[in-house]
């Protein structure tokens, strides 16, 4: 009798780990056990897997509903290179693909399959997936389903529907922002059975979250330019297709490399431009928010928001796309009150009244064909119905008469553009039953989202703690990384005998991440890696570069990211730490932190304040476990090798259709090869991220490198 496999079972023989991350395991059991669940995980907080591994351990298919084209294709790539079967429906495929798709799927022949929301619409869709074994219903970006949420889409909004459709299968609902009105909307619309609620913490704490007064466009132009010198890799966000033109335009000229982004460029255009970011050959990229869900490039060292956004979720999402590798990275919101106008334009852009929701609806009836049906592009919507220019209204307009049921938008194979059906072509406009309520509500909410993200900028408390609170947190934390934080330095002195023990823990933790090299140390981790080593994070990065094995993890738990954050700026202030500046700035000791450390010199500084009773940051619902060292010092990696297995990981990334590098194996997979130099296979599948299949299929390549240089 074959012994069924565990989810740590599953994670290490197809992903490669050997241990979940906060808040992974809890999930995972909850989800494998048969459970209805909403997860709410930031970014980078490895949602995906969530979803992922459970389909391995269910009987049947598990559906996932994403609206991310790119993002499938990513996920099924992945998957398929990990060994399991998965695939996706969407409109990228002609209908004879996806009737292909749609018979295998009825035949059991895939563990997941990704489908486009508006898939869902068709009857026959819906027909043919009932007859298929549906193990799990895994709906991503749930918070599209709430008219509450920053990216609310209609298509989501029928899934509760759908879902009794099917027979009401298992369910669990994934989102990375979502306030508690959000999370009850998701419980609602998905009708959710007792279901387990997870609320990961949204804290960031390598993120230095900045909001900068400027008086006008030569202010934002000279604080970008600042930010791309000194951090390189990063997203410029713009509120208008206009206004990303006009930032990439100025970027050219300067000779600064990088591309443009936004949702008026064709299919060919956008895949091209994520894809020149995605794998590195561009580290710029400006664009609208059309960019960035999904994006999971780690290396992001800054994000510029080069107008104010329409709400605090919309911008802590897209500030969530920077240090997704666990280093440092800048946020920079150039605030600028003038630029709320644009929001206001887009609030009635997306609240249009009732008399111009008629007036669309009386010219969709005048220019129907027979079929009742009208096959032409928003923007020539606009045009006939006499609102040139305002694509905006158009669509807000069919998004409200498409879920009160009086059209219904469908795709057009081989076209961009979604065709019109109106459902009641009997009923004319001044018989429409609209809930004006319900829009009157909308239009209030989206109006108060504006103004508690213009609050934000004009406060003077911590950014973080402020962001925390809107998303329901009730104590957070001080993160000691904002332009607030920073602000707030106390007068220089010495220390008292708990000040000078934390210092002495401190630098002790920052010489176990350093290498020595005679009588000078040579940096080789961030600040923040630095920080989340002495805290006991159990994030991916610490993990994966087996941080956690160090004598030094947790050491100053009870501290807290925020007071640390702040005490390594001081102490590299006062001269006993130094950065090595650049794309990654990386921190060592100096001669003098060496002495203090050994508590051979007598120092001051400006200390940054307690907290009063210690408290520590929750990384998760769960308390972080602090090992014991099981070695004193990690194993110094070879900086010649870890060059060499680079080459060797773009080469085959290349080989194999151009992959991003870091789908082939992470840097922290890489640094680990070089520190511990495999000479088999065997012993390189012990290593962390490497799986089964990727040890089949790339690993021999690299211990050929490592030993070609050994």
């Amino acid at each position: 009798m074959e012994i069924p496999m565990t989810p740590h079972d599953v994670l290490e023989k197809y992903f490669g780990f050997r241990e979940f991350l906060d808040a992974q395991e809890e999930v995972i059991t909850a989800i494998a056990g048969g459970a209805d669940a909403l997860v709410v995980m930031p970014t980078g907080g490895g949602k995906s897997l969530c979803y992922q591994l459970p389909a391995l351990l269910l009987e049947g298919t598990t559906i996932v509903v994403s609206p991310l084209i790119a993002l499938m294709k990513d996920q099924v790539d992945a998957l398929e290179r990990r060994g399991i079967s998965a695939t996706l429906i969407n409109s990228t495929l002609t209908p004879g693909e996806q009737q292909e798709r749609i018979r295998a799927l009825a035949r059991g022949e895939f563990k997941l399959v990704y489908i486009a929301p508006e898939r869902f619409r068709s009857r026959s869709f819906l027909e043919a997936l009932g007859q298929s074994t549906i193990a799990l219903f895994a709906v991503d970006e749930a918070h599209c389903l709430s008219m509450w949420g920053h990216d609310f889409r209609p298509d989501y909004f029928r899934l509760g529907q759908v879902l009794e459709t099917l027979g009401r299968p298992q369910v669990a609902a994934f989102t990375a922002t979502a306030t508690p009105e959000v999370r009850r909307d998701i419980l609602t619309h998905l009708a959710l059975r007792e279901p387990r609620e997870f609320v990961a913490g949204f804290a960031r704490p390598n993120l230095k979250l900045l909001i900068t007064p400027v008086a006008n466009e030569a202010e934002k132009y000279a604080r970008l330019n600042a930010l791309i010198r000194e951090h390189k890799t990063g997203i410029v966000y713009c509120s208008t297709r206009k206004r990303v033109e006009a930032v990439a335009e100025t970027l050219r000229l300067a000779n600064i490399s990088s591309i443009l982004y936004h949702g008026g460029m064709n299919d060919d255009e956008r895949e091209k431009a994520q894809n020149e970011f995605m794998q590195g050959r561009r580290d710029i990229v400006v664009a609208t928010n059309a960019f960035g869900m999904g994006i999971d490039r780690s290396d992001i060292r800054f994000v510029a928001h080069f107008d104010v956004p329409g709400s605090v979720e919309a911008y802590y999402q897209e500030a969530g796309r920077a240090g997704r590798d666990g280093e440092a990275a800048t946020c920079d919101l150039f605030f600028n009150h003038a630029d709320t106008r644009v929001q206001e334009f887009f609030i009635e852009g997306s609240n249009p009244p009732l008399e111009v929701i008629v007036q669309i609806y009386e010219m969709l009836r005048r220019e129907a064909d027979e079929k009742h049906e009208l096959q032409v592009s928003i923007k020539e919507m606009a045009t006939r119905a006499g609102f040139e220019g305002n694509d905006m209204m158009i669509s807000s307009s069919l998004h409200v008469l498409d879920r009160e049921g009086y059209l219904d938008r469908f795709d057009i194979p081989g076209k961009r553009v979604r065709g019109t059906r109106l459902l009641q072509p009997e009923v004319r406009g001044p018989q429409l039953k609209l809930d004006t309520t319900r829009l009157r509500e909308k239009e209030q909410r989206d109006r108060a989202k504006l103004k508690l993200m213009v609050d934000l900028a004009y406060a003077r408390t911590c950014r973080q703690q402020a962001i925390l609170r809107y998303f329901g947190e009730t104590e957070p934390a001080r993160c000691g990384n904002c332009d607030i934080c920073l602000e707030a330095a106390g007068p220089s002195r010495a220390p008292d005998t708990d000040e000078a023990l934390i210092v002495r823990k401190a630098l002790s933790g920052v010489a176990r991440m350093s290498m020595r090299a005679g009588d000078e140390w040579e940096p080789r981790f961030g600040r923040g890696r630095i920080v989340q080593t002495l805290v006991g994070s159990r994030s991916r990065e610490i993990i994966q570069a087996q941080l956690d094995q160090l004598s030094t993890y947790g050491l100053l738990k009870s501290e807290g990211v925020a007071y640390l954050n702040q005490l390594m700026r001081e102490l590299q202030d006062a001269g006993m730490l130094v950065s090595s500046g650049g794309q990654y700035p990386m921190v060592t000791l100096t001669k003098r932190g060496e002495e203090v450390m050994k508590g051979s010199t007598d120092y001051e500084l400006h200390w940054p304040a307690r907290a009063a009773s210690g408290s520590t940051e929750k990384l998760s619902q769960r308390k972080s476990k602090t090992r014991t060292a099981s070695m004193e010092e990690m194993v110094p990696m070879d900086a010649a090798v870890y060059e060499r297995l680079k080459k060797v990981r773009l080469e085959l990334a290349r080989e194999n259709g151009n992959l991003p590098a870091y789908m082939i194996f992470p840097d922290e997979t890489l640094r680990a090869f070089a520190r511990l130099k495999p000479k088999s296979v065997e012993a390189g599948r012990k290593i962390r991220g490497v799986g089964e299949i990727k040890a089949q299929r790339y690993l021999p390549a690299f211990i050929e490198a490592i030993a070609a240089e050994s």
